[in-house]
């Protein structure tokens, strides 16, 4: 029979604001690839989300037919071959707990249905996921080493050229099309990958690991700590350390970036720094919007900034700032530490960014890599913006 694998999004979503504002659990990027491309590595098949109406359009759900054999796996936890292994392991109207939290089941035809207690399998192996934002730049560093293996085993690296410094080279793969100049690589305390196409600029200083998708550049002279992701078509530049760019973001300018995250669509303007200690050393807290409360987020978190946001030049974040979706920072003054979506923050005064212009300048930023924003985008903003109320700024 057919078998059909389905990522669904458990109550965890909303504990991850506000890179959920915009897609499933399992379109977020940890490491090298996001749990999506993970999961089919893995499984070597395609996989579908399950996730909240609004997103559904642009990220559909395959049901298959009744006579299909689904595999619904939770969309917040990283594959390994032990995993992977018990779920394969499953059969038909079973499914996977481990301690007391659905991992996986299988049930055949389009319904998803309850299954009695005894179909129930226990996983007493290790679990990895995602549960709050900080998670991400949190896992970074296994995460990269782990996709680092599954996507260079068996293969060779493309030559590194002439005039650049490496060490520990069997740990630095280069794809097709990449061009790397007049740089330092120090993979010696973990992997370096450079994806297809992608440009590493003169006088980079790079320390694994790090890990640039397609078409991703590193400015001239940026100083690069581990453990570092730059998705696909991102910039990097300046200080970043330990930071996970989603894609299509830019960090293009001097300045400081570290334990961060940064969803797509985004630009930080030159000058752009970001706390990620207190000055104290004492825990950061971080604003759980879908909680209305604030929660540690342990001794480093810098800034956790949603889709198509964007801050001007000279712009100083504080430690563990989380900005939504589709906000406009500038003014040279330290904003707040909670920008609700559609933010329009001048410096410490914030007021509501109209729909109209949001969506206008997000189709902007986009058209810059390229893109257009197609229908299911600006649905999934407009959403958005109609369920922010003005009364959150």
């Amino acid at each position: 029979m057919e078998r059909n694998y389905i990522l669904f999004d458990t109550p965890v979503r909303d504990l991850l604001f506000p890179f959920t504002h915009t897609r499933p659990i399992a379109a977020c990027r940890v490491g090298m690839l996001t749990i999506q491309e993970k999961w089919e590595k893995w499984l070597g098949a395609g996989i579908s989300h399950f996730t909240v109406q609004h997103l559904q359009e642009k990220y559909p759900l395959q049901q298959g037919t009744s006579d299909t054999i689904n595999i619904l796996i939770s969309g917040h936890l990283l594959p390994d071959e032990q995993l992977v292994a018990a779920i394969h392991a499953l059969q038909p109207e079973e499914e996977l707990y481990h301690e007391n939290h659905l991992i996986a089941k299988v049930i055949r035809g389009r319904e998803v249905h309850l299954l009695p207690a005894n179909a129930r399998k226990n996983y007493t192996g290790r679990v990895l996921g995602i549960h709050k934002p900080w998670d991400i730049f949190a896992l970074n560093d296994q995460a990269i080493r782990e996709d680092f293996r599954l996507l260079t085993a068996g293969r060779v690296s493309e030559p590194l050229p002439e005039g650049n410094q490496v060490i520990n080279p069997g740990q630095v793969f280069i794809e097709p099309g990449a061009s790397v100049q007049c740089s330092v690589l120090n993979a010696a305390a973990g992997p370096i990958y450079i994806g297809k196409d992608a440009v590493v600029m003169e006088g980079s200083l790079v320390r694994g690991p790090f890990a640039m998708g397609e078409r991703a550049v590193l400015k001239m002279g940026s100083k690069i700590y581990g453990a570092t992701t730059l998705g696909p078509y991102c910039i990097g530049g300046g200080e970043i350390k330990n930071v996970v760019m989603f894609g299509y973001s830019n960090k293009s300018h001097d300045g400081y970036l570290g334990d961060a995250v940064i969803g797509e669509w985004c630009n930080l303007g030159g000058g752009t720094n970001c706390s990620n200690m207190k000055n104290n050393a004492s825990t950061v807290r971080v604003w759980m919007e879908a909680k209305h409360e604030a929660e540690p987020a342990g001794l480093k978190c810098g800034v956790l900034m949603g889709d198509y946001s964007r801050t001007g030049i000279g712009t100083n974040l504080n430690t563990g700032t989380v900005v939504g979706v589709s906000c406009n920072i500038f003014g040279g003054v330290m904003p707040p530490k909670f920008l609700p979506s559609f933010s329009w923050a001048q410096g410490d005064t914030v007021s509501r960014y109209r729909k109209e212009e949001a969506l206008k300048d997000a189709a902007a930023w986009m058209k810059l890599k390229g893109r257009d924003m197609d229908p299911a985008d600006t649905a999934i903003l407009a959403g958005l913006h109609a369920r922010t109320e003005p009364g959150e700024l």
